[in-house]
């Protein structure tokens, strides 16, 4: 630690993203990416035309990506922020709407990037406990008088709240602001954007990193009331105006373009993973369903811990998470249908049983 670095940031546990070893060749399925490439047309356009415009600087507004956002969920571009990735959103509405000693509140068992910003920002932030089924208690959040955080669906349970119950928790305050982060919304939930057209106090974050496949891009936006969106631009333009590449605008822009491949990427991967999550239950795993791109699930006669590592030696990264209530289980990304039968096969041989390969 330099002589210089802040006191208040001495015991700061940052984020810890999952594990990128370089020792060999592994299937990653430790970090909800994906499996399948980015739309052909992003491609086509990030043709050569546009990398030689690196040249020259990026549209600090980046209007067009922020136009096609709009487009797709019935908002005008005003009310769109884009970003450096969704943790980048999230950023700048820490760095616009919450000060220091200001109260947060969010699960005690969800992403991490929210206890990391809450403590960056020193933030007076409060975690409430899942319930005994994992899943969000809604009255806590509808009675709190802290600004709210929530991952619908949550990271790593994989629970989702209904729009209705989201609808509770901003309804009740309107001086009290409500983020919700989507990252997962596309596989099988229902968006609560549509709220933003009735509720003032209510920030949506999607990405662009798991259903777009594009997690590489770094591209992140938030749909929210107009003045909420012109203020966040306020710090950006006062901290990074230039925080979105030319080459991640224009593959953006054709990625929201190009639906029939983004519908045929998310019906994949809920077929796969509802597939893979029968093939747990008839070997006797513990199994979380969710309605994400990943499975979360628990081993009956081989610890979580263990069982990480023994995959990680056959060469398949998965999640393990240290928190008391949920180290017995593991997350794992759904990747093809193959990448997936591998993961049974090595399962299977490391509890030393044999199933029918129909599973």
């Amino acid at each position: 630690m330099s002589y210089f670095f802040l006191d208040e940031y001495e015991h700061m546990e940052p984020y810890v993203p999952g594990e990128m070893p370089k020792d060999r060749e592994y299937l990653k399925l430790n970090a909800n990416e994906s499996s399948y490439p980015p739309s052909p047309k992003v491609l086509e356009a990030m043709n050569s035309a546009e990398v030689n415009s690196m040249a020259h600087y990026s549209d600090p507004h980046c209007m067009e990506l922020r136009k096609a956002i709009g487009e797709e969920y019935g908002f005008p571009a005003e009310q769109v922020f884009v970003g450096n990735g969704a943790d980048e959103v999230l950023g700048f509405c820490m760095m616009s709407f919450f000060k220091p000693g200001m109260k947060v509140c969010f699960p005690d068992i969800t992403y991490d990037f929210y206890r990391t910003y809450s403590t960056t920002y020193r933030l007076d932030f409060e975690q409430f406990p899942l319930k005994q089924d994992l899943s969000v208690d809604v009255d806590e959040y509808v009675n709190t008088d802290r600004d709210v955080i929530l991952a619908n669906p949550n990271n790593p349970t994989g629970k989702a709240i209904s729009v209705a119950d989201i609808e509770r928790i901003v309804a009740k305050d309107p001086k009290r602001m409500v983020i919700i982060d989507e990252a997962y919304v596309d596989y099988g939930n229902e968006s609560c954007v549509s709220l933003v057209k009735k509720y003032s106090n209510l920030v949506v974050v999607q990405t662009f990193s798991k259903s777009r496949n594009m997690p590489g891009a770094r591209i992140g936006f938030a749909i929210s009331s107009e003045d909420i969106i012109s203020d966040m631009n306020k710090i950006k333009f006062a901290f990074n105006p230039f925080n979105m590449s030319s080459l991640a605008i224009v593959g953006g822009v054709a990625a929201i373009h190009d639906k029939d491949y983004f519908h045929r990427c998310v019906n994949e991967v809920e077929r796969v993973r509802a597939d893979f999550e029968d093939a747990l239950e008839n070997r006797g795993f513990g199994v979380m369903r969710t309605t994400t791109n990943f499975a979360f699930f628990s081993c009956p006669d081989i610890s979580a811990s263990e069982l990480c590592k023994e995959l990680k030696k056959r060469g398949i990264l998965v999640r393990h998470y240290n928190d008391s209530r949920i180290n017995n289980y593991l997350r794992i990304t759904i990747g093809t249908e193959k990448e997936m039968q591998r993961v049974l096969s090595q399962l299977d041989e490391i509890r030393g049983r044999k199933y029918d390969r129909a599973c």
